[in-house]
């Protein structure tokens, strides 16, 4: 579908990368991967035609349709949520103007039995069934689809979009974009914004409903059940792996041991010749030998092995001095803007030295309540205290992008740095991969990883206690991600992580605050064990306190009640053999009647997926063999095959929408058990 052949793109006369040529071809799933700054988003723009390369070609058929998602984008703030997903539709409307033109055209006219006007009844009949067969009846429902996937509710539809976070907007982008249903989807790291539910909602979309898909993104699961191809770019080249990223890591490694092998014989064979031709060079009696091997020298044809991209990050956070014994104490914090409350009766406290993770949807307080703790935001109810001498270092979400992007790295750098560290900005840009040549890059030709690197230089200048990190993995490539989750490990005082990686926080953090509805609740565990607890909460049907009037407790009022909710599997283990069933109030038969009851739910949900996959199987072959039919002259010129046709398609869009649901309600109650 899409050809590139002979690709090259410079920067400062420096290569990024050259001679690269493949093909994209009707639904492939292709997960482009490679370190930050290798070229990902380049190339993607390259895809896109928003960039051109210094030599090649990209060959795009005429009537492919290409959809772009960047990692950044100038949103509007004229429009409500859905004007401005209606946007993706703007082909319908001009379809369905173009239609009522004619009508009125038919209507007013009388030449009946003129020429042209049969040439307006056969466009005005042509047109119209295209607006049938590209759901121009129904868009509506596939927008409010495509937004409730993506996370918003029917209350968010006709509210202004200046009013949601950059993630919301973002999802609204994204929304357009996979409703205009393009050949070829570009998505530039999808899942930065989005939540865990969000995110598996469009794994579905792009696995089951999306045409050509081209993705960059550092979400290992969200690679692996999207992609079935991955296309490394790696030190200037680009290899093609017709398999999914596990796999691909697999073969790679695989791949440079073959090589590194046969470049070692190669070697010992050149270097044996070479030996020969030195000892005999002057000895007549031997000219024709040395003759003979100097020419098997010359059409050996060298074996290359790929440079082997060892470039890593090194990052150590300084802890300055010790700080008090509890570095944050939240007592009935609320925030409200307006009628819209944002969180209400926040009780936490943060112990000296833990790693807490703050969780849930965007727009939820997350940031909101980071910034209380940072000063940012003083109009809060409640009381928030800070501990004795905590020294706060921020990295706000969208800190990458508050750089100016006129400066170099260098003088980005040389403009925060005061006293005897001036004298190290080299060493330290080095150690963050910008060594060299780097270090005098414009940070405006920086990838977002590159530019979250040269935002975190800026965090550790100054020694602190406490680290609160909004979204830090944003743009990091993999490698820089477990890199960083080491220093944070590492660091000897207190941290916040606001994140939606589930590979980042596991093993980080201790402690997990879920923020939603309104409310922040408390889940002592690290990510998974608030995933399982999270997934038993929906398969058994468990809510919280219906009177949400004390959602969360101080911590004097908690008692036992959140240690035995939240406790670990082995606790559970434990309490369960030593407590008489007399005690626990028949607790022992209450987990058998909820294994069996989420035993039934689990077979049921089972049949309702197979009966799902069978019913779509069967309406995709009576579309095929409708198709064929409309294909012939015959079919072409019957209207009824048509009607058929629409009804088939929104037929298999209901069953598909169910087989989701139905999927996602299975995956989350095997979870669960």
């Amino acid at each position: 579908m899409i050809s590139v052949e002979g690709l090259k793109v410079e920067f400062n006369a420096t290569p990024l990368f050259e001679d690269v040529s493949y093909v994209i071809n009707k639904k492939d799933r292709i997960a482009l991967v490679g370190k930050n700054g290798a070229g990902k988003s380049t190339m993607l723009k390259i895809l896109a035609g928003l960039q051109q390369p210094t030599e090649g070609v990209v060959a795009v058929p005429r009537d492919c349709t290409i959809g772009y998602l960047p990692q950044v984008m100038v949103l509007s703030d004229s429009r409500t949520v859905m004007q401005e997903a209606e946007l993706a539709f703007e082909h319908i409307f001009e379809m369905q103007a173009d239609i009522d033109r004619m009508n009125r055209e038919l209507a007013e006219r009388t030449d009946y039995e003129s020429e042209d006007y049969q040439k307006l009844i056969d466009r005005f009949t042509h047109e119209n069934e295209r607006f049938l067969m590209m759901g121009g009846t129904n868009y509506h429902a596939e927008i409010e689809r495509t937004l409730q996937g993506l996370g918003f509710s029917r209350t968010d539809f006709d509210r202004p979009t200046s009013e949601f976070s950059g993630g919301w907007r973002m999802r609204i982008e994204l929304a357009k974009l996979l409703l205009r249903r393009p050949d070829v989807l570009l998505l530039d790291e999808p899942t930065n914004h989005l939540d865990i539910e969000s995110i598996q909602w469009l794994e579905n979309f792009l696995a089951t409903r999306a045409n050509a898909v081209v993705l960059v993104s550092h979400d290992r699961a969200f690679l692996n059940n999207v992609t079935t191809r991955t296309i490394e770019i790696s030190c200037g080249h680009i290899y093609d792996y017709k398999v999914k990223y596990d796999e691909f890591v697999t073969l790679r490694r695989e791949r440079r041991e073959q090589q590194l092998r046969a470049y070692e014989n190669q070697q010992k064979q050149i270097e044996d010749t070479e030996a020969f031709i030195e000892r005999f060079r002057y000895k007549a009696t031997k000219a024709v030998q040395v003759q003979s091997r100097i020419k098997q020298l010359e059409k050996i044809e060298r074996i290359e092995v790929d440079e082997e991209d060892n470039s890593t990050l090194r990052l150590k956070f300084t802890c300055s001095s010790r700080s008090g014994n509890y570095p944050v104490i939240c007592e009935d914090v609320a925030k409200a803007y307006g009628d819209h409350v944002v969180f209400h009766d926040v009780n936490l406290t943060i112990n000296r030295g833990e790693k807490v993770a703050f969780v849930g949807k965007n727009g939820e307080g997350k940031s909101t309540l980071v910034k209380c703790i940072m000063g940012e935001i003083t109009d809060y109810t409640g009381r928030l205290t800070l501990g004795h001498n905590v020294q706060i270092g921020y990295f706000a979400q969208n800190q990458a992008q508050l750089l100016d992007e006129n400066l170099t790295v260098f003088d980005t750098i040389d403009r925060v740095a005061v006293g005897d560290i001036r004298l190290k900005i080299r060493d330290i840009l080095g150690a963050f991969m910008f060594g060299g040549e780097a270090s005098d890059k414009k940070v405006k030709v920086l990838s977002g990883g590159e530019r979250t690197r040269l935002a975190m230089i800026k965090l550790l200048l100054e020694p602190v206690n406490f680290l609160i990190l909004d979204e830090p993995t944003n743009h990091l490539d993999m490698r820089s991600k477990d890199v960083l989750k080491e220093a944070i490990r590492d660091f000897d005082g207190t941290v916040i992580i606001v994140s939606h990686d589930r590979d980042f926080l596991d093993g980080l953090a201790t402690k997990v605050y879920e923020f939603g509805g309104g409310v922040v609740k408390e889940h002592l565990g690290g990510i998974y064990d608030f995933i399982r607890s999270k997934s038993l909460e929906s398969s058994t049907g468990l809510t919280p306190d219906p009177s949400g009037l004390t959602p969360n407790p101080s911590p004097k009022e908690r008692g036992g009640r959140l240690d035995s909710l939240f406790a670990s599997d082995d606790n559970k283990k434990k309490n369960t053999a030593t407590t008489p069933l007399s005690s626990g109030e028949g607790s022992g038969v209450r987990l058998w009647q909820e294994q069996k009851e989420l035993n039934k739910r689990l077979k049921k949900l089972e049949r309702r997926v197979a009966d799902c996959e069978a019913e779509i199987e069967q309406t995709e072959s009576a579309i095929a063999i409708l198709e064929e039919k409309m294909a012939t002259p015959e079919g072409a010129s019957d209207m009824s095959l048509y009607e058929q046709h629409r009804k088939l398609k929104e037929q298999l869009d209901h069953v598909m929408d169910e087989w989701e649901t139905a999927s996602t309600e299975l995956e989350e109650a095997q979870k669960g058990a």
